[in-house]
């Protein structure tokens, strides 16, 4: 290759190259073909086309690889988000039906406190009833007592204005004697 060159560029100077018959190397046109002829007989003999061919295959295979790579990377986010969206809708769901149930159980929660508000206040209101009627019986018994007091009290001042001494004295022989029957 080191005397290829420099033959080469000494046997393609202007100098050489004239008109004349075209198989003489004074003939540019023919020193033109000769140097194209070497110059792919070389790139042949170096194998260049098939180092070119494969340095483009090589990279057309790269290409081919990083493309299913990218389509392998594209299908996976796609089903990353697909599976994403479904989550997400599934969470919305849970989201909803967690909200309907606390909306639900919290209905119900009212409207127990409401039926246990009003068993409390009929309860309270019986009690009150029940102590209003208590107070009354007392009441009533008290004006009883208070009359039958009152009343004894009068009677015993009018059987003491009326019995004589004797009358009283034979009354009590006769309670006592009528205790002491009873009591045995």
């Amino acid at each position: 290759m080191r005397f290829l060159l420099p033959l080469a560029l000494l046997s393609a100077t202007p100098a050489l190259a004239a008109t004349g018959p075209f198989f003489s190397l004074a003939n540019t046109d023919f020193v033109v073909t000769l140097g194209f002829l070497a110059f792919i007989g070389l790139v042949v003999y170096l194998k260049v086309p098939g180092r070119l061919m494969g340095m483009l295959d090589d990279r057309a295979a790269g290409i081919r690889k990083d493309l299913e790579e990218a389509r392998a990377l594209r299908d996976e986010a796609q089903t990353i988000l697909a599976s994403y969206e479904r989550k997400t809708r599934e969470a919305q769901e849970q989201a909803d039906a967690i909200v309907a149930a606390a909306k639900t159980d919290a209905q119900a929660a009212a409207e127990q406190a409401k039926a246990d508000l009003a068993v409390s206040v009929e309860r309270r209101l019986r009690a009150a009833e029940d102590q209003i009627e208590s107070a009354q019986a007392a009441a009533v018994r008290e004006v009883r007592d208070s009359a039958v007091s009152v009343a004894i009290a009068a009677a015993g001042q009018v059987v003491a204005g009326q019995l004589s001494a004797t009358e009283a004295n034979s009354l009590i022989d006769e309670s006592i004697e009528t205790v002491s029957a009873k009591l045995h």
